[in-house]
């Protein structure tokens, strides 16, 4: 390639550099009227909801050679710098002295982006602590194990008035076809946020109720009730005679938890809705369609 092509693709780059610019400070005006409205209104500036369906409907249009999970990257850095008209909008990381402490660190610094403030925590209770006090807007912490000696979504049980702590968000955002809905490693994110229910969306639902209740009859019943079950968390209640377990099912069910006590037919047993996270995005690139035997035909 001659060197005025190359100079010539050069200056093509600059110029489209150049037109980026301005729409992202155009951009960045239009955000900033968003959030002044939203700070006079009471609302919260981050709703994971909205992002990751604008984040969907960009990946539906996205074509080229810029990989789809180099476009959501983009857009949750520029969705994130809204927050940071909100001084108080700082994040906890649940982030222990190990490899997974990196990754969870790795994770928040994507959802987050490069410049909300990040504050490292040791463990998942100090990270909601924080929150609980008002001292950071949003706690990053560790996907859930069975039979954690002290697991943290057992406090969103005592949660209660107009801003409960609730699951709001999944780390990562998005996913591939090959994690099978399960990656490899995962986290949740906790906040003060009113939570938005959508068809499409997980919910996860906090139970505490009787030990002769089985983890089985658990999923039974909650598929009876049109709750397919993604995956279901137990561990011992402080309360006797009682297990405690976090219960993960696809759509939004707020409404169907007295009917859940129902069916697993719990004298004294309690349920609460803890939240949950919008569908993620996939990163894959969409599969093209095949030409049918009627078309090969046609077109012969």
């Amino acid at each position: 390639m001659s060197q005025n092509a190359l100079d010539e693709i050069r200056r093509q780059l600059e110029s489209l550099d150049e037109k980026i610019h301005d729409l992202l400070i155009k951009r960045a005006e239009v955000a900033g009227r968003l959030a002044d409205l939203q700070r006079k209104s009471n609302a919260e500036a981050l709703q994971p909801d909205s992002e990751a369906a604008l984040i969907r409907r960009l990946l539906a249009r996205h074509s080229g050679i810029m990989p789809r999970e180099a476009v959501a990257r983009i857009w949750r850095e520029l969705c994130a710098t809204i927050l940071m008209t909100q001084k108080t909008r700082k994040v906890a990381v649940t982030a222990p002295e190990s490899q997974v402490g990196l990754i969870s660190w790795d994770m928040a610094k994507d959802y987050f982006g490069s410049v909300v403030p990040l504050q490292k925590v040791a463990n998942p209770l100090a990270a909601l602590s924080l929150v609980k006090e008002k001292d950071v807007a949003f706690a990053v912490l560790p996907w859930p194990e069975n039979e954690a000696p002290q697991p943290w979504w057992r406090f969103l049980m005592d949660e209660a008035g107009e801003k409960p702590m609730r699951i709001v968000a999944r780390l990562p955002l998005g996913e591939y076809k090959s994690d099978n809905g399960n990656p490899e490693h995962k986290a949740l994110v906790v906040a003060r946020l009113p939570v938005v229910g959508k068809v499409e969306d997980r919910t996860f639902i906090v139970l505490q109720i009787e030990q002769r209740i089985s983890r089985a009859r658990i999923v039974d019943k909650a598929k009876g009730l049109g709750m397919n079950a993604l995956s279901l968390h137990s561990g011992k209640s402080a309360s006797p005679d009682y297990t405690d377990h976090l219960l993960e099912v696809v759509g939004y069910t707020d409404g169907k938890l007295p009917q859940l006590l129902a069916a697993l037919e719990s004298d004294h047993g309690k349920a609460v809705f803890a939240g949950g996270y919008p569908v993620p995005p996939l990163y894959d690139e969409p599969e093209k369609p095949t030409a049918t035997v009627s078309t090969i035909k046609k077109s012969a």
